[in-house]
């Protein structure tokens, strides 16, 4: 099967000599070139005449069909673009075509919701949120666990670029869906769009300008965030519709909120901050409609946060119960356990979390930092090999490579 992948490479790359323009989104230049080289393929440090490929970067927008050519090539290369003996694609074009779509390819780089809070420097909880919302999509999910590829890494960035800015998570939503509802065709503005980020403002790019919302006006960010609304009910008073929820049927009148709609209230307090009443928002939801496996596990997230170790122990494990299948609860499960000094049971918790998924990088990573801590050197070697073998370009792999290297 993998000689069969390189062949389809090959095949594209061969013979060909590349260029590469702008910043890659997926990867470093260095890095691609060296892939493409390992496929018979030419780097060249600019394009000329001779190129047959150049791939533009797509970490910095315009998206190419908006670009100006003549800004980036001189005028006989500019010419041979035009006669069509030069193809100029976009990375992502490139990487489809090579056929890098399975997650065992090295390309194809995968990260969990963890790795991907690391890579970018914010909580785990705001890529939960962006999942929750549809503002980032994994490519797949193996197990409830979702992953993210070179794309979606690329449009959380710039959420990430909108926070780092003082956005606030439920305002960037708001305007990027007055974005959407300018645009209807675009369902994702940030993905599908030549979207600019500067400082707390979203522009379109349109030939050699920008445009700004409507076409004139710029995005009122400041008034975004004094009237940024939740996309859930509204659970202002929390503490009744918990209490109703409790109470069970009522003979003369329903519930305040449906279970799934106290479960939208929970979230929404829960992107808030608010997290002692999410987490009692999170109680009247199962008490409203029953345990689920994604209620367990968000209830634990909370707790954990909010620093209840026990209580959110025992909501992993309520999570693993209704679904064994849960590779990130049980992952969630032994880095709590081992935060709580119980180790062999942390141990155990990983180990199952890889019984069900052995490509689970996440788990490996966290077993092998559990087996240094306990002098288990061979064993923790094992796990620290395995990790990198999975996941070399992670956020942690360089924390990994140096575990290794001190042995």
């Amino acid at each position: 099967m993998e000689s069969s992948a390189n062949d389809q490479v090959s095949q594209v790359l061969g013979g060909k000599r590349v260029a590469f323009l702008g910043r890659l989104a997926s990867m470093s230049k260095r890095e691609a070139a060296q892939l493409v080289r390992r496929h018979g393929a030419t780097v060249l440090d600019a394009p000329d005449p001779s190129t047959h490929l150049v791939v533009l970067g797509e970490k910095d927008l315009p998206l190419p069909q908006e670009a100006d050519p003549e800004a980036w090539l001189d005028a006989a290369t500019h010419r041979a673009v035009e006669q069509g003996t030069i193809e100029v694609i976009p990375e992502t074009r490139l990487w489809e075509r090579l056929g890098f779509v399975e997650p065992q390819h090295d390309i194809h780089r995968l990260y969990t919701p963890a790795m991907l809070a690391e890579l970018l420097g914010v909580p785990v909880a705001v890529i939960r949120r962006w999942h929750r919302r549809g503002l980032i999509v994994p490519v797949r999910e193996v197990r409830r666990l979702p992953y993210f590829d070179f794309q979606e890494v690329a449009t959380a960035r710039r959420l990430a670029e909108l926070l780092a800015a003082g956005m606030k998570p439920a305002a960037i939503e708001k305007k990027l869906a007055a974005l959407s509802r300018w645009l209807p065709e675009v369902e994702r503005p940030l993905a599908q769009l030549s979207v600019i980020v500067q400082g707390r403002e979203i522009l379109l790019r349109q030939g050699d300008g920008l445009i700004e919302l409507g076409g004139q006006l710029r995005f009122d960010f400041e008034a975004a965030d004094a009237g940024a609304s939740a996309v859930a009910p509204e659970p202002g008073d929390a503490r009744t519709n918990a209490l109703q929820a409790l109470a069970g049927p009522q003979r003369d009148h329903a519930p305040i909120l449906s279970p799934g709609e106290l479960a939208a209230a929970a979230a929404a307090l829960d992107d808030r901050g608010q997290l002692e009443a999410a987490a009692e928002m999170y109680r009247a939801a199962m008490a409203a409609g029953g345990p689920t496996p994604e209620l367990c596990f968000q209830l634990a997230e909370v707790l954990y946060r909010l620093g209840d170790l026990g209580a959110a122990r025992e909501r992993y494990y309520m999570a693993i119960e209704c679904d064994e299948d849960y590779v990130e609860a049980r992952a969630n499960l032994g880095c709590v356990l081992a935060e709580m000094g119980e180790r062999d049971l942390a141990i155990a918790a990983f180990q199952g979390a890889l019984a069900y998924h052995p490509q689970y990088a996440d788990a490996h990573y966290h077993l092998a930092q559990l087996l240094d801590q306990m002098d288990r050197r061979d064993e923790a070697e094992v796990a620290w090999r395995a990790f990198l073998a999975l996941a070399p370009d992670s956020p942690w792999a360089e924390y990994a490579r140096s575990r290794l290297a001190a042995r």
